[in-house]
C-alpha cells in the first residue's frame, strides 16, 4: 500500500535528500565533507582515500570502504549529532552550574562598614556646622586677677532680657517690653564634678562689690572704689567680663566658662522640642510676665515658658522663688533636649541644636564638647543626681540680699576641692 499523498511514489523519493531504498537495512550516516573527527590525519605523502561520490544520491554505501581504507568519518552507525551531553540542550552544553550561596558574613561586614562611614560623617559634618555656629563673643581673657582654679568645672549661666532681633509684635506676645540695652534676669553657677554636680543660683538682686577691672570694649582700667551695687548691674555696666570678674570677686570661685541666652533664643529652644512638661507648685497670675498658670503637671510652649521664669511680683519670695523655678525649669529643659527622642530624631535635634546655637553667647574656649557636659549635668541635676541651691543668704540691706559669708565660705571650699556640698541655700 501507497501511504504517500495521492500522485507521489516510492520512486519519486529517489532523488531527494534522504531518500532511502527498499533494503531492510537502515542508510548509513550521511558523510559530511572536510570534517574528521577522531585520529590525526594521514603522514605527509600518504594517499587520501577517495572520497564517495553523492550524485544521483550514490554513495551511500562507501562507509564500509571508508573503515577499510582506514579514513575516520567521524561518524558511526546510529550515532546522533550533538548527542552525548547531560542535558537535552543545544550542543549538549550541560546544565548551568548552581549558583553558589550568598556570602552573608561579607554582606554583613559590608553592610556595618558603609552604616559606620555613613554615621562617622554626618557626625563629623554635624560637629563641624554646629561649632561654626557658636557665637564666641565673650574674651575671659580679659578677666584680671582671677582665683586660681580648682577641681571640675564651673560654668556660669546668664538668661539676658535682650530684645535683640526681636520685632514689635514679638516683644509684645512675649510681654518683653522695648527696654534698651542688656540686662540679665537670672545668673546661676553650674558645677560639674565627680561627687555630683550643683546648680547654685545667684538672686539678681544680691548685694556685691564691684572690683578693679579692665574695660571690655575700652581696655582701661577702672579701679575699685568698694562701690556696692546689685548683681545685675555689674553686667548692665560692662557685660559678660566685669559679670565674671565680680562673681569671682565676690565667691573666690573661678569661672571656667560662660554661657548666654536671650529672650527669643529660649522661647525657640522650648518650641523647637515641642514644649516642656513641668509641675507648677501653686496658680501664678502675673501681669507683667503674662503669666497665667493653674497649680499641676502641664507642658509650657516658648511663650508659656518665658513668662514662667520671669514671675517674680507673684511669688512670696520675689527673687528667691522666682530662681527656683528658673532652676526647676532650665532643669526640665536639659532634660527634655538630651532625652533619645530628640537627639536621634534629626527633625527635632536639628532645629533645637539651631534655635539653641543661633541665640546661645559663650566664651571663646567653649566647645560642643562643653556645652554638652553643661547640658547632661543639668539634666542630672533634674534627676536628682546633684543638687540646687540659691546662693546662702543671711539677710537685707537697701532691698540687696546680702550673702551668708561663713555659709558661702564653706560652699566655694567644697566646690573647689570637687567635694560634696552639703552646705544648703534659701
Amino acid at each position: 500500500m501507497n501511504d504517500w499523498p495521492e500522485g507521489w511514489s516510492d520512486s519519486d523519493r529517489g532523488n531527494r535528500y534522504g531518500g532511502g531504498s527498499a533494503n531492510a537495512q537502515p542508510e548509513s550516516p550521511r558523510v559530511m565533507r572536510q570534517v574528521r573527527r577522531g585520529p590525526a590525519a594521514p603522514p605527509q605523502g600518504a594517499g587520501v582515500p577517495p572520497q564517495p561520490s553523492y550524485v544521483n544520491g550514490q554513495g551511500h554505501g562507501d562507509y564500509t570502504n571508508a573503515q577499510n581504507t582506514g579514513y575516520d568519518s567521524g561518524y558511526s552507525s546510529g550515532e546522533v549529532y550533538g548527542g552525548g551531553g547531560d542535558s537535552g540542550g543545544p550542543g549538549g552544553l550541560g546544565t548551568r552550574a548552581p549558583r553558589p550561596a550568598p556570602n552573608w558574613r561579607r554582606r554583613i561586614k559590608w553592610t556595618a562598614i558603609t552604616v559606620l562611614t555613613v554615621l562617622v560623617v554626618t557626625s563629623v559634618g554635624t560637629y563641624f556646622w554646629a561649632d561654626g555656629k557658636l557665637n564666641r563673643e565673650v574674651d575671659l581673657s580679659k578677666v584680671i586677677d582671677r582665683p586660681e582654679a580648682g577641681e571640675g568645672t564651673n560654668y556660669l549661666i546668664v538668661g539676658s532680657d535682650s530684645r535683640e532681633g526681636m520685632s514689635a509684635e514679638e516683644k509684645k506676645e512675649l510681654h518683653t517690653g522695648s527696654a534698651e540695652g542688656k540686662r540679665t534676669d537670672s545668673m546661676m553657677i553650674l558645677h560639674t564634678g565627680s561627687n555630683g554636680d550643683t546648680l547654685i543660683s545667684l538672686p539678681r538682686d544680691s548685694d556685691v562689690e564691684i572690683p578693679t577691672f579692665v574695660g571690655s570694649e575700652s581696655g582701661k582700667t577702672y579701679k575699685g572704689t568698694g562701690r556696692h551695687v546689685k548683681l545685675n548691674a555689674a553686667y548692665a555696666e560692662d557685660g559678660p567680663e566685669l559679670l565674671v570678674r565680680t562673681v569671682e570677686f565676690n565667691t573666690g570661685l573661678r569661672i571656667d566658662h560662660y554661657v548666654e541666652i536671650g529672650f527669643a533664643g529660649f522661647a525657640n529652644i522650648v518650641d523647637s522640642v515641642g514644649g516642656v512638661e513641668i509641675d507648677i507648685p501653686q496658680d501664678i497670675k502675673d501681669t507683667k510676665s503674662g503669666a497665667d498658670f493653674k497649680k499641676g503637671k502641664q507642658t509650657l510652649n516658648g511663650e508659656e515658658a518665658l513668662a514662667f521664669v520671669r514671675t517674680r511680683y507673684a511669688l512670696a519670695g520675689s527673687d528667691l522663688d522666682r530662681t527656683k523655678n528658673q532652676q526647676k525649669f532650665l532643669a526640665a529643659l536639659a532634660n527634655q533636649v538630651a532625652t533619645p527622642g530628640t537627639v536621634l530624631n534629626p527633625f527635632k535635634l536639628y532645629p533645637t541644636m539651631s534655635a539653641g546655637l543661633d541665640t546661645l553667647i559663650v566664651d571663646k574656649d567653649m566647645g560642643l564638647y562643653d556645652l554638652g557636659s553643661m547640658f547632661f549635668a543639668m539634666k542630672g541635676v533634674n534627676s536628682g543626681d546633684g543638687k540646687s541651691m540659691n546662693m546662702p543668704i543671711s539677710g537685707s540691706t537697701g532691698g540687696n540680699l546680702v550673702w551668708d559669708k561663713a555659709k558661702v565660705k564653706t560652699l566655694v571650699s567644697q566646690l573647689k576641692n570637687d567635694e560634696k556640698v552639703t552646705v544648703s541655700g534659701n
